[in-house]
């Protein structure tokens, strides 16, 4: 079956397993083992013309909320929350599920073991249908595969913790290519702009892998004038003198009053090479979606291992 850009996208999230992840160390009785599950993306390709959205996230939800309660519903398992801090987990369930055709629809997942860095299992469904009926039984397909994965899953051994990259995230800034730009910078970007700063730093900051270093107090000219993506790279240098390990830029891209792009870049500190890099490609939404795409693809991308450099 040729793949399609989705089965790529769920590839990706296999690279999850790229950050080491401390486990608790056993003693006496076996813990239960502490399985996190995402929430699956979910791709519509088929063309229909009527917008399901609002139907199909509805069948997405129920999808993982019966997922989940198999798994907690075994005592062998504990069920840890996505959000959760580095190492409370040590199997990582992730997939998504992708729309071909009116009756044709396809579901990757994979099973990671975080702290032996490798994947259990990883398989690509096919399942026709889509109502209630056929969601449901692609989901005890799918749920009894995982079981299965999860039983045969042998113990994982303690790794090293790793102390949290120290990282400053710089403000996000505006690049405005629409095709009547308004003059200057407007105050409801600026106030759009802060939501998506915010937002990614507690995105960042919420997967324990690094510690915010604040850039409140940074004064050099390209931090003052948002112009920091035309610098040169001089954001690292600038990240060193704040104490930080490593430098994070973004730039929203408006293409159009109902497009956009979102891109960032990471680079080491003290030598000022780029570590880690993403584009979202063009994405439709006005301001109001800015942050929804730059909190994923930073969590995609950078926090999920796909990052490209």
């Amino acid at each position: 079956m040729r793949q399609s850009r989705f089965v790529l996208h769920a590839l990706a999230l296999i690279g999850l397993l790229a950050g080491p992840c401390p486990l608790r160390a056993e003693t006496g009785a076996a813990s239960p083992l502490g399985v996190s599950i995402d929430d699956f993306s979910y791709v519509d390709t088929s063309g229909e013309v009527i917008d399901q959205t609002a139907v199909h996230q509805k069948r997405l939800d129920a999808f993982m909320a019966a997922l989940r309660a198999d798994i907690a519903a075994e005592p062998r398992y504990r069920l840890v929350p996505s959000a959760a801090p580095a190492g409370e987990a040590q199997i990582k369930v992730v997939g998504g599920v992708q729309k071909m055709s009116t009756l044709v629809q396809w579901a990757k997942v994979a099973v990671i073991d975080v702290g032996a860095s490798r994947v259990l299992y990883e398989k690509l469904y096919t399942f026709r249908g889509d109502n209630d009926e056929a969601w449901d039984h692609a989901r005890m397909f799918v749920s009894r595969e995982v079981r299965a994965v999860l039983a045969a899953a042998p113990p994982t051994a303690p790794a090293a913790a790793v102390a949290p990259t120290g990282l400053a995230v710089f403000e996000f800034e505006l690049e405005d290519n629409s095709a009547a730009p308004s003059s200057g910078f407007a105050g409801s970007d600026a106030a759009t702009l802060a939501d998506v700063t915010q937002g990614v730093r507690d995105r960042l900051a919420q997967s324990g892998r690094y510690r915010l270093v604040d850039t409140g107090g940074a004064v050099a000219e390209p931090v003052k004038a948002r112009a920091l993506r035309d610098c040169d790279g001089c954001e690292a240098a600038i990240a060193q003198q704040l104490g930080a390990d490593q430098s994070l830029i973004g730039v929203i891209r408006r293409v159009s009053r109902t497009e956009y792009t979102v891109g960032f870049q990471v680079r080491d500190a003290r030598s000022g090479a780029v570590v880690s890099r993403g584009d979202s490609g063009l994405r439709m939404g006005a301001d109001y979606s800015w942050t929804r795409g730059a909190v994923h693809l930073v969590g995609d991308r950078l926090l999920e291992g796909g990052a490209q450099q």
